[in-house]
This record gives C-alpha cells, structure tokens and sequence, in this order.
C-alpha cells in the first residue's frame, strides 16, 4: 500500500470492473464492501472478462472500513449512498469521485465529508457481476466496447481521473457537474422507465404506446432544460432510437426480481428537480406510479 491508495466503494459490476482495471494499470487498490462480500474478494479476487480489453484474474485487497486518509470513488448504487457515507464519515479522504446514477447522492456524500473535494461524474457500459457472495472468485463481465466516463471540467486534473486515464477506460470533460449527471439522466431515465413499464427492450418499449413516449420524453426533457441542459423530446427519442433494440436497463433488472432499485433515484430525481421549476409531470407521476405498484404486488406476493 502506498499513500496514493484508492479506495473504491462498492464493488459490484462497475466497482467491480474499475477496481480490476486501476489495478492492472499498476494503482494500489483496495475494495470496500460488507464483511462476506469483502471475505470473497480477499480469499478469491475477481475475475475480469471483456469483449474488448482481455481477460484477467484480479487478486484485489478488501475491507470493510474506508482506510484513512485514501482517494475514493464510491460505486454503489442509489441504496446504498448512506451507508457510504457513513463509511467515509471521519476518514479524511484526499479526495472523492461518485459514479452514481440520478442527482442527489453528491448532496449527501458532501453534507458527510464538508472537506475533502466532492466529484460528481458517470460511467458508460454494460457491465455485469456474477457469483457474488458464492464459493471462489465473483466474474464482472463487461461486454461491447463502450466503456465511458465524464467528470466536470474544473475535475479533468483530479488525481482520481488521472489514474482513471490510465485505464482502458475512456475519460472525457463534459461541462458543469449539473451538466455532466443530467446529460446521463436525461437519457438514463426514459430508457430505465420504459424498458421497466413494459418489461422489454428499449426497440419495443418506445413504440408499444406513442403518447405515453412522447409524453414521458417531453417532460424529461423540459426538466433537463430547465437544469441547463438544453434537451427536445426528439432529442432524447433519437439517443434511444439508436441504441440496440433489446437493450434492457439495471432497473428493470430490480423490478422483475421485485425490488424498487434505483427508481426514485432516477424517475424521482427527475420529478422533484421538475416541480422545483415548476414543470408538472404527469406523464411521469403516471409511470413512476405504475412501476411502484408492480412493485408493492411482487413484496404482497412473496
């Protein structure tokens, strides 16, 4: 270990991938997770699987508290930004970069470290993780070659970014903090609620009823407008039109096995950063309300 230490929170898929990758690329690294999940990886690593950037086993470090003093990318998702932040409560790290979707989880990570510098910034990919909390090593699996992260301008020469940058992964700047997480969720949110409403691909979903469409990107993109991304319902209908048509959301994942995943912390950022700008949503309340329903049925039924 080395007083250049990255601490990565979380790691599942995209932890999990990050982790192996700063590794790789010669970084100390330590993941922190649970007390099984953080045995798992300290007895077995990870194992890594790309279609683009190879193959390999990563005999990663693990703990169950933050190291004092670390540089740290948290990549929970949205239910698990409290227990993060409560992890890096008092362990003065050096610096912080978030890769969570939706908006409000950078609040909460600075309202617990009112020090250290808090980035906000997304990654691209489909990425999945296996075998978590079995016998020997969990497998992320990345697939394609999309792999992207975006960070705010002012953060282009965090030390964070730059060991990123020594990945195969591909960083870019993207304007404002605001910018960067609503030029993800502007698109991030439709795809996740349609795929999640009709329980298919993005191809199907945006056909199987033109109105709701076409309402639901209208009002995602007036808010994403209003937040200072200037966004169209067109727009947003020509990013998803050209994604492959059975794309599926991690979302929609969650709710086919029952669980409300990051549904509030994607439709519900959008909905309250829209009625603070006075944009009604009903098209969204309606969609936001029927996948919670579907929701509550699978929690009766079990």
């Amino acid at each position: 270990m080395t007083d250049n230490l990255i601490a990565i929170i979380g790691p599942g898929a995209i932890g999990g991938l990050v982790a192996g990758m700063l590794q790789r690329a010669g970084h100390d690294v330590v993941v922190v997770a649970r007390e099984k999940t953080a045995r798992q990886v300290t007895e077995h690593g990870l194992d890594i699987e790309t279609d683009e950037f190879g193959t390999w086993h990563a005999p990663l470090a693990a703990a169950t508290e933050v190291p004092h003093g670390a540089r740290v990318i948290v990549a929970v998702k949205a239910e698990g930004v409290s227990d993060a932040a409560r992890l890096l409560a008092g362990t003065a790290p050096t610096e912080v970069l978030s890769l969570l979707n939706g908006l409000d989880h950078v609040d909460v990570l600075r309202a617990a470290l009112p020090g250290p510098r808090v980035v906000g910034a997304t990654i691209a990919g489909e990425t999945l993780r296996t075998g978590a909390g079995g016998f020997g090593p969990a497998l992320v699996r990345h697939r394609g070659t999309l792999l992207r992260t975006v960070v705010p301008d002012d953060a282009a020469e965090l030390g964070l970014v730059t060991a990123l940058r020594d990945t195969p992964i591909e960083v870019l700047t993207g304007g404002s903090e605001a910018e960067v997480l609503w030029k993800k969720l502007r698109f991030l949110a439709p795809l996740a609620l349609l795929t999640s409403t009709w329980a298919t691909g993005i191809g199907d979903a945006l056909t199987r009823d033109p109105a709701l469409t076409s309402g639901l990107l209208a009002e995602i993109a007036a808010a994403a407008t209003a937040e200072g991304v200037p966004t169209t319902g067109e727009d947003l209908h020509g990013i998803l039109g050209g994604f492959p048509a059975p794309m599926r959301s991690s979302l929609q994942a969650d709710i086919e096995t029952g669980r409300e995943g990051e549904l509030d912390a994607i439709g519900g950022a959008v909905r309250r950063r829209a009625a603070a700008h006075g944009i009604a949503t009903p098209v969204l309340d309606d969609v936001i309300g029927r996948i919670g329903a579907r929701v509550a049925e699978a929690e009766s039924a079990s």
